[in-house]
């Protein structure tokens, strides 16, 4: 009795409320509705849900209920969705955890994410699968696991793809390591086939890359620093877009940085390949201009490029061309962040700062649809806003601006290359899996 009397409040903005009850009504007030595909596009109205399922859309609806949430300017959209997330479970729980991490998730506005598989040990085998998956269970955010391509991640050998997509993991690739022997590319592309697998490839040729750490470029000359020529990254595409060809098979590239790129996935989905691609909200923001300041914060992997290829990244998110957007959340550990520029782990945190960033760019019902479709890519059911499906709701306010700032950091980690950015609207949080997470 005492739980009921405990959860019958109005939640406010200031709250930090996560509640696991099995069964329970949620209470939704004034929510402006954000979902092209649904009845109520554009609409204030109120919902109200019972055990995760959507009972009732109204204009207003006065009923009882365990939990009842009425935010200041309350946008409501389907579930966002993040297909390159890291946390550090297990082996770096230092930088961070899977609890916290899918806290951080939640009160970011995900209601789903992909879990890359850079932990210690690799995620390459079914039991880390289901290990992994297991940690997450009965929380709002539901976790899907990205396994590894390679045993150990490191390009030699297949891992257990089969077996680990029995045991749940959606998609297969190795995090930041690309994949050197052609070869195997090819034998993994066809090898998924058997089971509709969808394979990703790290879009860097190593060998031009070389030891570099930024772009190649202006900037990286005036500054002393060893540069990644653009061609690294396209050459690896173009490769890979001719074995796909051969192959058959389903590829996605994750977090392409530079024109040239766009225009090769463009042209390979005009002939019908089944490619698809991400880019990280940190290149659509940020130039390498921001190495002027040597902040090891902007070590970026793939690193930070020009003007003109954020340019032609913005327009091909808008055409479609790249297909979602990630925060490519990667939390790093102070000991391996804050030190030299050369010496300094590549990455950045992001789930925080997704939503406020893209909204500096773009409109409200463009940043919904880049933060959903990638859904279907993945196989992850997607839920229209209407009564009867599962309620899986992303709640935000769209207006207000805010500076980001080290207080604004949920995660354990701190290397967020927006530190001192200027975002617009606030992420409430979100409804999903029966269970309510809020700020």
């Amino acid at each position: 009795m005492e739980m009921v009397c405990y959860f019958c409040t109005t939640i406010s903005l200031y709250r930090n409320t996560s509640l696991k009850i099995p069964e329970m009504t949620i209470l939704i007030k004034s929510a402006k509705i954000i979902d092209p595909k649904s009845a109520f596009h554009n609409k204030q109205v109120d919902i109200l849900v019972e055990n995760g399922t959507i009972k009732t859309i109204a204009e207003t609806i006065t009923t009882s209920a365990d939990t009842v949430v009425k935010l200041e300017n309350l946008h409501l959209s389907q579930g966002w969705f993040d297909s390159s997330v890291s946390f550090g479970e297990p082996g770096y729980e230092e930088r961070e955890t899977i609890a916290n991490g899918l806290n951080v998730a939640g009160k970011s506005g995900f209601t789903d994410i992909v879990l890359n598989p850079k932990t210690n040990p690799i995620v390459d085998t079914s039991s880390l699968v289901v290990a992994i998956t297991n940690k997450a269970q009965l929380h709002a955010v539901a976790l899907h696991i990205c396994g590894a391509l390679t045993k150990h991640s490191k390009g030699v050998d297949l891992a257990e793809l089969y077996d680990m997509h029995k045991h749940g993991a959606i998609t297969f690739g190795d995090y930041k390591h690309a994949i050197t022997n052609a070869n195997l590319l090819k034998i993994a592309l066809l090898y998924a086939q058997n089971f509709n697998g969808l394979v990703q490839s790290y879009p860097q040729d190593n060998q031009i890359a070389g030891k570099g750490l930024v772009n190649e470029h202006h900037n990286s000359t005036l500054y002393g620093l060893k540069g990644i020529p653009s061609l690294a990254e396209e050459l690896q595409i173009t490769r890979d877009l001719f074995i796909l060809e051969y192959t058959g098979g389903k590829l996605h590239i994750p977090t392409i940085t530079t024109a040239k790129s766009v225009e090769l996935i463009k042209d390979a989905k005009a002939k019908g390949l089944d490619i698809t691609c991400s880019v990280s909200v940190n290149h659509l923001l940020l130039t390498d201009d921001k190495l002027e300041e040597f902040e090891s914060n902007y070590k970026l992997q793939p690193p930070l490029r020009t003007a003109t290829d954020v340019d032609a990244l913005r327009k091909g998110l808008k055409d479609g061309t790249i297909d979602m957007v990630t925060s490519d959340h990667q939390p790093i550990d102070i000991e391996h962040k804050k030190t030299e520029f050369e010496n300094a782990s590549y990455g950045s945190i992001g789930l925080e700062t997704a939503f406020g960033a893209l909204k500096t760019i773009f409109t409200t019902e463009e940043i919904v649809n880049f933060l959903t479709r990638g859904k279907q890519r993945f196989n992850i059911k997607t839920s229209e806003i209407k009564v009867g499906n599962k309620a899986n709701f992303s709640l935000f306010n769209p207006e207000g601006s805010s500076t980001f700032t080290e207080k604004n950091v949920l995660s354990t980690s701190k290397n967020s290359a927006l530190l001192g950015t200027t975002l617009k609207g606030t992420v409430y949080g979100i409804v999903s899996q029966g269970d309510i997470l809020l700020n």
